[in-house]
């Protein structure tokens, strides 16, 4: 019979210099941590490390723009969304700017814990915890916009299918409608697989907290784990099945964001390109935000041993190739306008590129197209001043690329006797500024009182915690 062992320390130490030398000589640790040492330092974190100075002073500014947020809702919800500068023609403007942005940058966290969990890819681990906390935080910022874009945030309820005296249902064939079950989906597994990913950490704090308000609450998080091989098995066993439900979410969520603007007729709008198209730019922009809070997390914390350059290297080539995919569209948008025949498409693409907004479509080519050429060098990628500055002008252009989806198919429609021009109002700006401050506080309250990096799974990459299987004896 063949029998499990442990692999001795220096047969995993080849090995694994071999792959990190397949992986450009980048280690997916480093070396020199024990299971003591990697526990301590993720655990200190919350428990033990007094907390920064800095972290006072970014959470205070985060917090002040989030006032900011609750004055425009407020102020929002006391006149109406016409304190917005929506108007005819340009009836959707930064509230679904701002949807569908956020609703991107949070594919990241999807992508790196599910996909690359069922590829078996060890370098998400050090990242998944923080991708996927992301994910939540961009999704609740996410949603936010068209509950209030409705004029009436609480008859939202309404959107759902119910039971109800007033014989109202809501109509299946609007994609807006699809976007409710398509974004609270997402939402929901989204928690619930970041929840469960949490529980093993969670009894880890429990065990190691000091004041005992900090150990209820840990305690009550991980739910009387106690490590046993049935609470791994039956942990494993959800983990990955939400992985699985997960995995279709990351192409499907997009997806139909894109139909709310594929399924109409708009001439910019009207086009089978945009579901890939989507998808692409929304893991472009989820990896451009990851690695724009974590290149400054990773050196105020001192967390290089653990997201090594290896981490930053994947992160980089993934922006790499889908934004290649990304600035495809951009060039297939413009040959479909030509090769069309169609006077409205080519009008359309004529005003986008010469029109009253020129100046943004040209800056988003710069953000969006040329700037991220600059990762196709290793040492580019290998400087973190430069890398952070690339996936800045990412997040610029992104948003700069709904804001021309949106706006400025809209402003000329078929009628020339309805064409205007869209100005955005200070109470646009207090939302859109508003929900980055509720974002950023919500990242700094996550790296405060929850363990960022996953430990138990970062255990798992030491060479203590390999096994081989011998094999059968021949008698």
């Amino acid at each position: 019979m063949s029998s499990v062992t442990q692999e001795h320390p220096h047969e995993t130490v080849a090995r694994q210099a071999t792959a990190d030398h397949l992986n450009g000589g980048y280690p997916v640790i480093e070396p020199g941590h024990s299971f003591a040492s990697v526990t301590d330092k993720i655990s200190s974190i919350v428990l033990t490390r007094r907390t920064p100075l800095g972290w006072f002073i970014g959470f205070a500014m985060a917090f002040a723009v989030v006032q900011l947020l609750m004055l425009s809702i407020a102020w929002l919800l006391l006149n109406g969304i016409g304190v917005w500068g929506n108007n005819v023609p340009v009836g959707w403007a930064f509230d679904i700017i701002n949807f569908v942005w956020w609703i991107g940058i949070g594919h990241a966290g999807t992508l790196i814990s599910a996909i690359l969990l069922l590829f078996r890819q060890d370098w998400r681990t050090s990242i998944n915890r923080f991708a996927e906390a992301m994910t939540l935080f961009a999704v609740a910022c996410a949603g936010i916009f068209p509950a209030l874009h409705t004029g009436r945030p609480w008859l939202d309820y309404w959107l759902f299918p119910y039971p109800n005296t007033m014989g109202l249902w809501p109509n299946f064939r609007s994609p807006l409608i699809w976007d409710v079950f398509a974004v609270s989906t997402y939402g929901t597994v989204s928690a619930l697989f970041w929840f469960v990913g949490l529980i093993p950490d969670l009894a880890t704090m429990r065990d190691r907290a000091r004041h005992w308000f900090t150990r209820t609450a840990f305690g009550l998080g991980a739910m009387g784990w106690r490590g046993s091989a049935r609470h791994w098995h039956r942990y494993e066993t959800a983990y990955l099945i939400l992985a699985g439900l997960s995995t279709p979410l990351v192409l499907s969520v997009h997806t139909i964001v894109s139909f709310d603007f594929a399924v109409s007729i708009v001439p910019g709008w009207h086009a089978t390109i945009f579901p890939p198209y989507f998808v692409a730019g929304a893991i472009y922009a989820g990896f451009a935000m990851v690695l724009t809070l974590l290149i400054p997390i990773r050196r105020f914390y001192g967390l290089k041993d653990f997201i090594t350059m290896r981490h930053i290297h994947n992160c980089a080539k993934v922006m790499l190739a889908t934004g290649l995919i990304v600035f495809y569209g951009y060039v297939m948008e413009a040959f479909f306008a030509w090769y069309s025949s169609n006077r409205y498409e080519r009008a359309m693409m004529y005003d986008r590129i010469t029109g009253d907004y020129w100046f943004l479509y040209w800056l988003l080519i710069l953000c969006n197209g040329i700037v991220p050429q600059l990762l196709w060098s290793k040492r580019v990628r290998e400087n973190m001043f430069v890398l952070f500055g690339i996936c800045m002008f990412i997040n610029v252009g992104m948003w700069l690329e709904r804001f021309m989806i949106i706006v400025q198919s809209l402003h000329k429609d078929y009628l020339v006797s309805s064409w205007g021009n869209y100005s955005p109002r200070f109470w646009d700006f207090g939302m859109f500024f508003g929900t980055i401050g509720l974002f950023v506080a919500l990242i700094f309250l996550f790296i405060r009182v929850l363990p960022m990096i996953s430990i138990f799974e970062m255990r798992t990459l030491l060479p203590e915690a390999k096994v081989k299987e011998e094999q059968p004896s021949q008698v």
